[in-house]
């Protein structure tokens, strides 16, 4: 499993978190523990676990969300919970369960994550005024973590939209006749625009917008940061082809190479630097 660790500080305790591959956050309640008990954090979590409304909340969580709870063996622990005798950690609640809920991690930066539904359950058993400053301060990172993607789509669709005008500089140079008229000259943008949409999307701009009636914008508005990334090269790599008078069917299986080869490339660079992180 590869993560995106950060880290928030909350009332002067640093808390640990990551999102896993389907971007579900985690946060590290072991942390949140030291907020109450800094020498032996993972007893205020344990004591959490007994309680019979924790419990109740964790089977809870699991059936909505994991398809492979077992919810045989949750039963007995839910009625054990509560009582005097009843005990319960993190990993044998995992392994009890085969829940998803709670991650156990060990070496550097390891502890028990919950999900952030969980993590702030817990919280509010720490502290309520700590839940809220808790609370306040991821919003207040994954706000910014927008933000920054924001930026970044922003940027590469500037840079897509300055490429454009050098490709179609290219089609008025050596596509487009000595006489033509307004509406053919039109067609033709059109035209070579919706040659890299096939060649990157597989459909045109048309075919697109009867899928999407409802959907505002062009299909590049909906495009992903790395479509972007290789729209942008396409652009510059066609209006290379142009000039070298290639047909629109041979560039079409040109581009169409590029982008897989692209796409392909910068996944295969995005799992890496997920892996490094």
């Amino acid at each position: 499993m590869t993560n995106k660790k950060e880290k928030i500080t909350v009332q002067g305790t640093e808390i640990a978190l990551f999102s896993n591959p389907d971007n579900k956050n985690y946060i590290c309640i072991t942390d949140i523990a030291r907020y109450r008990n800094p020498v032996e954090p993972k007893d205020v979590v344990k004591n959490w676990m007994r309680n019979r409304s924790t419990i109740e909340f964790l089977g809870l969580w699991e059936k909505i969300y994991n398809p492979d709870f077992k919810g045989v063996e949750f039963d007995p622990l839910w009625v054990a919970s509560g009582s005097n005798a009843f005990t319960m950690s993190p990993s044998r609640w995992i392994e009890f369960t085969n829940a998803i809920g709670i991650i156990t991690k060990t070496g550097s930066g390891g502890g028990t994550y919950a999900h952030e539904d969980i993590a702030f359950e817990f919280a509010s058993w720490i502290s309520s005024e700590f839940k809220l400053y808790l609370v306040t301060e991821f919003k207040r990172l994954k706000q910014e973590e927008q933000q920054r993607l924001s930026l970044e789509w922003n940027l590469q669709r500037t840079l897509s939209k300055i490429n454009y005008r050098i490709h179609t500089d290219a089609i008025k140079e050596h596509l487009i006749p000595s006489v033509v008229t307004r509406e053919q000259i039109t067609f033709l943008y059109a035209n070579e625009a919706d040659l890299l949409n096939v060649a990157l999307f597989g459909e045109t701009a048309a075919q697109w917008r009867n899928e999407n009636p409802n959907n505002k914008g062009n299909i590049r508005d909906y495009a992903t940061l790395e479509q972007l990334v290789v729209l942008s090269n396409m652009e510059s790599v066609n209006a290379l082809l142009i000039r070298q008078g290639l047909s629109q069917g041979e560039r079409l299986l040109q581009l169409n190479k590029v982008a897989i080869t692209q796409m392909r490339s910068l996944m295969n660079n995005q799992n890496l630097m997920k892996q490094i992180k």
